[in-house]
């Protein structure tokens, strides 16, 4: 039996629920800036939840993302700003047993590698990224990867940084076995066999979805882990839209969440979190049954 590693929830839809902002398609990076409060107390409700590693909250502050908002000079404030967030929230949980993790996200948009850059391109944003992020960086996440080509970009910026780094791949909710681009995630996982990476993720995809394909992540070599959503479907979200006509499932509380998620530890996953629409909660929920089983 592994020992699970609990990641936090989903800091973005999250944020958004709490905030008194009116959400703009700058979607947590515009949280970051007026209210970083906010960031630091949902760190710490996730760490008081069980959460062992905690994701910088950079998602939405690629490059290409701000500059198509007009807001590209906000760059390495918010990428401060969100590590003075997460810094804060550890120092404040007064523990030493928990993780920073940088944030290399899809750098145009969510579930769209159609709109994804050349593989050059990527590498060398993702290689900024890893710059701005490594001072408060433990380890980075290469999350919702959508396609071959940006995961190899984004693992081999992640890998010069000398940390830790964790792929998570995001696959169809009605095609489990192929990434978001089509590609099979077979494929996938043959290409990125040769690279460093200390795990193999699934994420921002159903948790059904995730438990479907669980047998191809099996055959990897590293540890293996998922993060699942809470979204009926992902289809609504374009670039440069935001997140408010995502319908939330109703069917995901924390236990249920927590139930499909202890199937994975069961099988084998050593790191076990949530994502969007994953919140505090759930995670608590889940810290409660991995402990009750041993797995923690």
């Amino acid at each position: 039996m592994s020992m699970v590693t609990l990641l936090d929830g989903g800091m973005g839809q999250e944020l958004l629920r709490r905030s008194s902002r009116v959400i703009t398609s700058m979607w947590s990076a515009d949280i970051m800036l007026n209210e970083p409060v906010l960031v630091r107390d949902l760190h710490c409700e996730f760490i008081d939840s069980g959460a062992r590693v905690i994701t910088l909250n950079t998602y939405a502050a690629t490059p290409q993302r701000l500059k198509r908002e007009n807001e590209l000079s906000q760059l390495e404030n918010l990428h401060q700003l969100a590590m003075n967030a997460a810094k804060k929230a550890v120092e404040l949980s007064q523990r030493n047993d928990v993780a920073i993790a940088g944030c290399l996200p899809p750098l145009v948009a969510s579930y769209r590698p159609d709109v994804s850059l050349s593989f050059e391109d990527s590498l060398t944003t993702y290689r900024q990224l890893v710059a701005l992020q490594s001072p408060a960086s433990d380890l980075f996440i290469c999350e919702t990867m959508s396609s071959i080509t940006e995961a190899r970009a984004a693992c081999t910026a992640a890998l010069e940084s000398g940390k830790p780094v964790w792929v998570a791949l995001s696959v169809s909710d009605e095609y489990p076995e192929q990434l978001r681009s089509g590609e099979s995630l077979e494929d996938a996982l043959q290409a990125l066999a040769s690279f460093d990476t200390q795990a193999t993720l699934l994420n921002c995809s159903q948790p059904e979805a995730i438990t479907a394909c669980w047998g191809l992540l099996k055959m990897t070599h590293r540890k293996i882990g998922a993060y699942a959503n809470g979204f009926i479907s992902v289809d609504s979200l374009y670039p440069g839209g935001t997140v408010e006509k995502m319908g939330i499932r109703h069917d995901m509380n924390p236990q249920q969440y927590a139930e499909h998620a202890m199937s994975w530890a069961r099988n084998g996953a050593s790191i076990i979190g949530g994502c969007c629409e994953i919140g505090p909660a759930h995670i608590k929920a889940l810290h409660n049954q991995l402990c009750h089983e041993g797995f923690i």
